[in-house]
This record gives C-alpha cells, sequence and structure tokens, in this order.
C-alpha cells in the first residue's frame, strides 16, 4: 500500500481545495503542509528573527521573545497569505496550479513596563488538504486508491520579554498547538462490492515552551550595532492521540457508509509531535538606517503514526539572511525616502525522505513598511506588504516540482494605547 501511494502521490490526479490552507501535496504526509512561524515583518527578510531587535517601537518579536528591548507601543496586528503554488512532474508530464487565501496572523502587544513586554499571537501551524485518485487497470479489473486529507493544526502564544540591562535581554514563549487532523485511503476493485478503508484521526492538543536570550552593543559615537541572539524550544506536556480504522463497507449514498466491519482498530499516543527546534543568529545594522542578519535553524527529526504505520521525519536544518534599509525618515518632501524596505533569502533542508530524495526548500523574499501619514519614526504605523518567490521538491524519481509565489499582506496599527494621562 504505501508503495501504491507514493506512486500516486508522486504522479497525477490530487485535487487540493482553493480555499484551504495547504496547496503542496506534500502535506499529505504527519502533520501537513507547516506554514514557516512568523509575521510579515520576518518572512519578508527570509525568516531571519533570532538576532533581530527592530529600530522602532511598534515591532514585537515573537520569533525570540528576548528581542523586544526597544517595544514602547501597544501594537494590533492583522495580516493574509495569497499563496500560488504551480506544480510540475515528469511522470506523463502533469502541470497544475493552486492558489489559496487566508488569514496567516492576529497579534497584540504592549509593554507592561519599561523592562516587560508581554504579546498574544494566534496563527495556523499546518494544514491538510488533498484527494489523490489512481486508477489501474489489471486483468480488465480497474483498481482504484483514493487518498484524502483535511483539518488544520493551530497555535496560540503568550510571549514575554525582560530587559537586564542595556545590552542583555531574556525572553520567554508559550506554544499552545491544537487542531484535528485527517487522513483516508480508499482501495476499490470494480469486480468488487466492499471498499477497503484505511482511516487515520489525529487530535492534537500540545503545550511547550519557547526560552530566548539576545545581546546587543551599540557604538554611540558611529550608531552601528551588533546583535547575537539564541532561542530553544522544548518540553512537550501534551500528546497527539491517534485513532486508526481499517474496515470494509460499501456507500448507500455519497458520503454515508454501510456494512461497516472492521478489521482492524488501533489508539495511539505519542508526545514527540514538536520536538526540539533551536536557533542561532547574528546580525549588524546602523540605527535607524539599515540592518542585515544572518541565521541557522534546527529542528530535529520525530517520528508520526501515518496509515496504521511509523513514518519518520528526518532532521532539518534552515538557513536564512536578510536585513532591512531605510533610506532617510527624516525627509518629508519625498515619501519614497520614508518606507522600510525588506529583502531576505533562504534554504532549507526538509525533513522529509521520499523514494530516496530529501525534499528541500529554497527562496527570496522582499517587502516594504509603507507608513501612514501620521506615522513617525516612534510610532511606525501603517501597510505591510511582502512577497516569497521559491522553490520545494524535485522532478527525481517522478517527485513533483513546486514552484511558489507566496503574497502578504497586513496592518500595524501602533499606538500608546491603554495607559493613563498624567495631568498637573
Amino acid at each position: 500500500m504505501k508503495k501504491i501511494f507514493v506512486l500516486s502521490f508522486i504522479s497525477v490526479g490530487y485535487f487540493l481545495n482553493a480555499q484551504n490552507l495547504s496547496n503542496s501535496p506534500y502535506a499529505t504526509y504527519g502533520i501537513g503542509d507547516v506554514k514557516y512561524d512568523n509575521t510579515i515583518e520576518t518572512s519578508s527578510m527570509g525568516g531571519i528573527s533570532t538576532a533581530f531587535i527592530s529600530d522602532f517601537s511598534s515591532n514585537f518579536n515573537f520569533g525570540n521573545p528576548a528581542n523586544n528591548s526597544n517595544f514602547e507601543l501597544t501594537s494590533i496586528k492583522l495580516e493574509a497569505t495569497n499563496e500560488n503554488n504551480y506544480f510540475k512532474t515528469d511522470f506523463n508530464n502533469t502541470k497544475s496550479t493552486k492558489h489559496s487565501t487566508y488569514l496567516s496572523n492576529i497579534s497584540i502587544a504592549f509593554p507592561i513596563s519599561s523592562k516587560i513586554k508581554m504579546g498574544f499571537l494566534y496563527q495556523p501551524y499546518s494544514s491538510k488538504s488533498y484527494e489523490v485518485v489512481h486508477d489501474e487497470t489489471i486483468e480488465g479489473a480497474i483498481n482504484r486508491n483514493i487518498f484524502k486529507g483535511s483539518g488544520t493544526l493551530n497555535t496560540a502564544q503568550l510571549a514575554l520579554s525582560y530587559k537586564i540591562n542595556s545590552q542583555f535581554a531574556v525572553g520567554a514563549r508559550a506554544n499552545y498547538y491544537f487542531g484535528n487532523l485527517y487522513d483516508l485511503n480508499e482501495f476499490s476493485n470494480s469486480n468488487a462490492e466492499l471498499i477497503n478503508g484505511y482511516e487515520t484521526k489525529n487530535s492534537i492538543k500540545n503545550f511547550n515552551f519557547t526560552l530566548g536570550t539576545s545581546y546587543q552593543s551599540i557604538n554611540t559615537r558611529t550608531d552601528r550595532k551588533l546583535t547575537i541572539g539564541a532561542t530553544a524550544t522544548f518540553g512537550n506536556t501534551s500528546n497527539m492521540n491517534t485513532n486508526y480504522i481499517n474496515s470494509t463497507y460499501y456507500y448507500s449514498d455519497v458520503d454515508t457508509k454501510a456494512g461497516e466491519t472492521i478489521i482492524d482498530q488501533k489508539n495511539t499516543s505519542s508526545n514527540n509531535l514538536l520536538p526540539l527546534q533551536a536557533s542561532v543568529g547574528v546580525g549588524y545594522g546602523s540605527e535607524n538606517h539599515w540592518f542585515l542578519s544572518g541565521q541557522i535553524d534546527y529542528k530535529k527529526g520525530e517520528s508520526i503514526t501515518y496509515f496504521g504505520n511509523t513514518f519518520d521525519y528526518k532532521d532539518s536544518y534552515r538557513i536564512s539572511a536578510g536585513g532591512w534599509y531605510l533610506p532617510n525618515y527624516n525627509n518629508f518632501r519625498s515619501y519614497f525616502s520614508r518606507i522600510v524596505y525588506r529583502y531576505g533569502a533562504f534554504y532549507e533542508k526538509g525533513s522529509l525522505e521520499i523514494a530516496g530524495s530529501n525534499i528541500n526548500k529554497f527562496g527570496i523574499s522582499g517587502g516594504v513598511m509603507l507608513p501612514f501619514k501620521t506615522s513617525s519614526i516612534t510610532r511606525m504605523s501603517g501597510l505591510e506588504i511582502g512577497v516569497e518567490l521559491g522553490k520545494r521538491g524535485t522532478l527525481k524519481n517522478n517527485l513533483i516540482n513546486q514552484n511558489f509565489v507566496n503574497l502578504k499582506v497586513g496592518f500595524n496599527f501602533a499606538d500608546r494605547w491603554f495607559r493613563k494621562q498624567l495631568y498637573n
């Protein structure tokens, strides 16, 4: 069955709901198509966040919760993503195009004191939405394999930052993951009345922590600054409950099973759904003018129950580089001089290995922060726009090559809200 599934998966006939989060056929494995955990600000810079401390007082960093020393305002962000994927495989020279648009980030952050900052965030973490149909004629009979998947895994986060002194800061983030993922494989033969179905339901309620630290040294004479940051995610305190059923049945209606006989049924749980992750980064820049950073992320492999069997993810890593440039915010004659321009690139050695090939990913990114008319250097509110262009997968061994263009749009509303004004 595994061999048939791989051949079906890498060939033709998959159907993806255009309005769901996931458009990649590689979402069929494990917990689905994982969305990189970031905002438009960091994704436009290739995903760098570990050594990124914003020069402006309106941007809260959830990637490394220690990096919020300059955050002084209340910030509300709403962001949406439009994914455009273009697939190709050498199997029958098949091509396909899929699109989806979804709400990708909601967050609110505010300072509690000059040293303590807090933020709340919601993001979709991963998603499944696929349907693969594989027909094969043997001795006049048609064997049909159908593979379906659906569901979304979401994350809610609470982050706290503490500034120890002018150079050092620490932070912590609590991550709660919740959702349901569903996979179904049905096999039928045109000469048989019954369908053989393999069904997997994953119910996920998982909790872990991210700890971060940062160091920043600023040369007050030249306004040049060096930033170093590190994070680690660990401490799973819950698990994923998996219900697996192998049964035979027929459909009395389009979606109504009848005459079901259970052949095998298993219930398992695992606590390694989201294993150890770590990141380290270094950045260098000039105050309120430009910044450049490099970052390495590591994620330990894990095992996932999939169609009643164990599927192993490999250790993976991601290398990112990026930054931003602000020409001259005090030039009020030129609006373009007050725009923040962002750029970045990344390479990711994927955790998936299929048919002896690693499913890797790389891309470039860019974006702008268009300040509102009333925005100032101390109240940087505006329209965020970002774009990612890249490639995932390979054409080797009849696998799928995925080219993608992801567009991101959002708003950052920042001001000194929720504070009592004092008058003499």
